[in-house]
């Protein structure tokens, strides 16, 4: 009877050190697999047989067992990429993933990302990222939980017009007082003219140009005109509030304590093509020294309509898409999630895994220092240590081979066993 249960004992040791050698291969298989964590076989002692004797009562073992494979979450190295759409995470957060037309949540620690041809933010796979929108008017990201992240089909971007404006200019003091009334088309008129491009509500670029008069020492009469993009051009002239200055050449408002931007509202714009009058507010940071006048900055916030040229995932995770007419827009932001016990994620296959009772719910919310920073340009590659495992495959070898011989030298025992009768 002990001679089978070392039989036995040896044919345990073979099948557990075989699927322990099969842990080993997957780990090696999967060295070059992003966001791969190795696994590791843990062995426990089969319960053992009591024997009585005289001494009295003692056990001997039956074998060895595989009690369990596990999952080893170590940080793995970084490495930098072209794409700007690949994202590593530092720390214990996964990405969050769903397959279309299924709610089932799957996480990932490989953030190779790309946009499918309906502009979802999927894997090499098809799982859709998921994310919190942004609202694309307050920038602000939107309530609620995290949806499918998509950049509309359109690639277009809308374009904005212009409300407000800056102008940053120095006049000079050492200019001519004119005293004739403003002409648009005698130059004579004004001392100073500046230009800048501006926009209807269609994107349609229109040019503004300002005109400043010195009436007295330290005061400048302030015209504009705003030309049609139509043809014939249409010219639309009027008047501003003039610019008064202290003695040192500084804007009256400016000097104030604390300072008061000096502005200006231009009366809603008819453009004469369909689109919608629109006001401007403008606001003079100038200064009257005695230096030849230039314009210094011209800011206005309109912009044209433009096309989709890229998109990108920035550091903390937002998707921006970036647009020819050189406007960024926040789509979305990543959402991570994080277990209490990630050794109880069931593997999914595809670098996925799911959520279990042993794993615990999710705790999910944005990259930071508890769920995990977020790395662009980088995929974290698998944690597997090629010199340990291959350390481990020689163990394993070396148990494989010594419960062989516990298999051949019990039937040589055997083999006596039946000889004693000849």
């Amino acid at each position: 009877m002990g001679i089978s249960s070392a039989l036995y004992s040896g044919v345990s040791g073979l099948n557990t050190n075989s699927q322990a050698m099969s842990v080993i291969g997957n780990n090696l298989a999967n060295t070059n697999t992003v966001g791969f964590k190795g696994s590791r076989t843990v062995f426990a002692d089969l319960l053992s047989s009591s024997i009585n004797g005289s001494g009295g009562s003692s056990q001997v073992g039956r074998g060895v067992g595989m009690s369990k494979v596990d999952q080893i979450f170590s940080q793995g190295t970084f490495e930098s990429t072209e794409s700007g759409l690949d994202v590593a995470i530092e720390g214990e957060g996964f990405f969050i993933l769903k397959e279309a037309g299924n709610e089932t949540p799957y996480y990932s620690r490989a953030g190779a990302f790309r946009f499918d041809d309906n502009g979802y933010l999927t894997n090499p796979e098809g799982y859709r990222v998921q994310g919190k929108e942004f609202d694309p008017i307050t920038n602000i990201l939107k309530p609620g939980d995290a949806k499918d992240i998509q950049v509309p089909g359109t690639g277009l971007i809308q374009g904005q017009a212009t409300s407000t404006m800056k102008i940053t200019t120095n006049l000079d003091a050492s200019e001519p007082i004119i005293a004739a009334a403003f002409s648009l088309i005698d130059p004579t008129t004004y001392n100073f003219s500046s230009s800048a491009q501006v926009f209807d509500s269609l994107g349609n670029p229109h040019l503004l140009t300002t005109y400043f008069t010195k009436t007295a020492s330290n005061a400048w009469a302030v015209n504009w005109s705003a030309e049609d993009a139509s043809v014939p051009p249409v010219v639309l002239t009027g008047g501003l509030a003039p610019l008064t200055f202290t003695t040192d050449g500084i804007l009256t408002g400016a000097a104030a304590i604390p300072p008061v931007p000096t502005t200006a509202n231009i009366p809603a714009l008819a453009w004469a093509n369909g689109t919608t009058p629109t006001a401007i507010d403008v606001t003079f940071d100038t200064t009257q020294f005695n230096s030849a006048s230039v314009v210094i900055s011209q800011d206005q916030n309109g912009f044209g309509a433009g096309n989709l040229t890229g998109i990108d995932i920035d550091g903390d995770g937002i998707v921006v898409a970036s647009y020819s007419n050189g406007q960024q827009t926040k789509v979305a932001q990543l959402v991570l999630g994080k277990f209490v016990n990630p050794n109880g994620l069931s593997l999914a296959g595809s670098n996925l895994y799911n959520e279990t009772t042993a794993s615990g719910p999710a705790r999910t919310g944005l990259p930071g220092p508890e769920l995990g920073k977020v790395f662009t340009n980088s995929l974290e590659q698998s944690n597997v240590d090629m010199g340990a495992e291959f350390v481990r495959m020689i163990t394993v070898q070396r148990g494989f081979q010594a419960n062989s011989k516990i298999i051949t030298t019990v039937d040589e025992l055997l083999g006596e066993l039946i000889n004693l009768k000849r």
